[in-house]
């Protein structure tokens, strides 16, 4: 097939051709191609083994969707004569990251000091939240916020926005301008908070239904039910969580859990009787598919055993954890109990966007505690383990045919000691190990949402027309 009735423009080590005949409703990228299509038969240890690589590869998309992905030879046969073809030969594609935990209202407290988790919120956290009660800076945040995911190669995420419904609006219309898978929702507190922050029972049950109303299910936006963590939440409004996800089972829910020994002791105060931290949750009805608990550090095989039963997706957030002091997630425990397992930054205590970062801490928390956490394992983690586990890998995550095309493109050049390591890699392992201890935001060359180019760190005259 190649690159007929293309126009090839030299951009430096890459060559971008497109066909100029027509509106690209078919395009095809060819590249390395890393996905992760095959059947998930539910047990996530070793789960990654199953990826498929192709040195010569293509990502065939048509309509935002991913039509064929494979080997280029493979593919070939249902490239039609008018389709684009966009050559990045030198460069590897893989489906776009998914960060499970991250706080869109912490965007501007990133890298402030603090003793520990409990300190660290009343000293920075909820002063900056506060800001979101104005309209037009929640805007102007969540604008910067998403600019600073894509250039990350985030693609979906999960997100905690502020008390004030503003902020959520605010959060989804800017993804929904930008056509993003994203999970987002209004932060529920009722005590032990600021006064500036607290809500009610009835104003968060209130608030929350009528976001979800408005906006899960629009274009690609899911809402969360998101009570901050239970310290923050009385019985009445824990309740009223338990109301609104029974009677939405499809909506999301995001919480925090066992993440800091000081928070663990509070809690047993707060709700005396129950056997841990995440029995207080499982007891309002929040321990389920599609919910997903930030941190999980200490957790007890009990626990895990029931986050493993219930469907529930623990997200480890390795550059916070450290961040902090919280503790180290123990890989080896969760895959004893097959615990969905799945990455987040959790900006702002967590101190990069970039996901590639994120693996790169999770590999030295793993390392700490004796375990080996492979690169092929980490890029798992950060795609198509988190859709498998939010019940999402049919639109992202996978690259699988019928999938939402989200992607994006790794340079291996992208810095000079990059460029001079990936040079000796042998084998797949070995790349993707050097993008996650090596690579940052820099490594993503372009980032693809829905089959549109979101992102690019630079911008040839043939990819600028995608972006419009």
């Amino acid at each position: 097939m190649g690159e007929r009735g293309a126009v090839g423009v030299d951009a430096g080590p890459t060559l971008i051709c497109f066909d100029r005949r027509t509106t690209m409703a078919q395009t095809v990228y060819r590249a390395r191609l890393l996905v992760f299509d095959a059947p998930f038969d539910g047990i996530y240890p070793g789960a990654e083994q199953r990826a498929s690589f192709n040195e010569d590869g293509a990502l065939l998309v048509e309509h935002g969707r991913v039509v064929a992905s494979g080997a280029y030879d493979a593919v070939a046969p249902r490239i039609t004569a008018q389709a684009s073809v966009i050559s990045l030969r030198d460069k590897l594609i893989v489906p776009g990251f998914i960060d499970t935990h991250l706080h869109f209202a912490q965007t501007e407290i990133i890298a402030s000091p603090a003793p520990s988790l409990l300190p660290w919120l009343q000293t920075w956290t909820f002063p900056a939240e506060r800001r979101f009660e104005d309209a037009a800076y929640a805007r102007e945040v969540a604008d910067f916020f998403l600019d600073q995911l894509l250039a990350a190669g985030t693609t979906s995420a999960a997100v905690y926005c502020s008390v004030h419904p503003q902020s959520v609006h605010a959060l989804f219309e800017a993804s929904h301008a930008r056509n993003l898978r994203l999970i987002a929702g209004k932060v529920l507190m009722d005590r032990n908070c600021p006064p500036f922050l607290r809500d009610t029972a009835q104003s968060g049950y209130d608030d929350s239904l009528a976001l979800m109303t408005r906006w899960h299910g629009t274009g690609r936006q899911l809402y969360a039910l998101t009570p901050r963590f239970a310290p923050t939440s009385t019985q009445a409004q824990l309740d009223a969580c338990r109301t609104l996800a029974a009677a939405h089972p499809d909506v999301f829910i995001q919480s925090h859990v066992a993440e800091n020994t000081d928070e663990i002791a509070w809690v047993a105060q707060l709700f005396p009787g129950h056997r841990s931290y995440l029995d207080v949750y499982e007891h309002y009805g929040l321990l389920r598919r599609r919910a997903i608990y930030g941190h999980c550090i200490h957790l007890d095989d009990v626990d895990r055993a029931r986050m493993a039963a219930c469907g529930a997706l623990a997200s480890h957030c390795p550059t916070s954890n450290l961040f902090l002091g919280s503790g180290l997630f123990d890989f080896e425990a969760a895959d004893a109990t097959n615990m969905p397992v799945a990455l987040g930054s959790d900006v702002g205590a967590g101190t990069s966007f970039s996901m590639l970062q994120t693996m790169n801490e999770a590999h030295k928390i793993a390392r700490l505690r004796g375990y080996h956490l492979s690169a092929l394992r980490m890029f798992w983690l950060a795609t198509a383990a988190a859709a498998h586990a939010l019940e999402l890998a049919g639109h992202i995550g996978t690259l699988a045919a019928g999938s939402e095309a989200d992607f994006i493109v790794l340079d291996p050049a992208a810095t000079t000691l990059l460029a001079r390591r990936t040079a000796q890699a042998d084998s797949l392992e070995a790349l993707l190990f050097a993008f996650a201890l090596l690579g940052d935001d820099r490594a993503v060359a372009h980032t693809y949402a829905a089959g549109r180019l979101v992102h690019s760190r630079a911008t040839p005259p043939e990819l600028a027309v995608q972006l419009r």
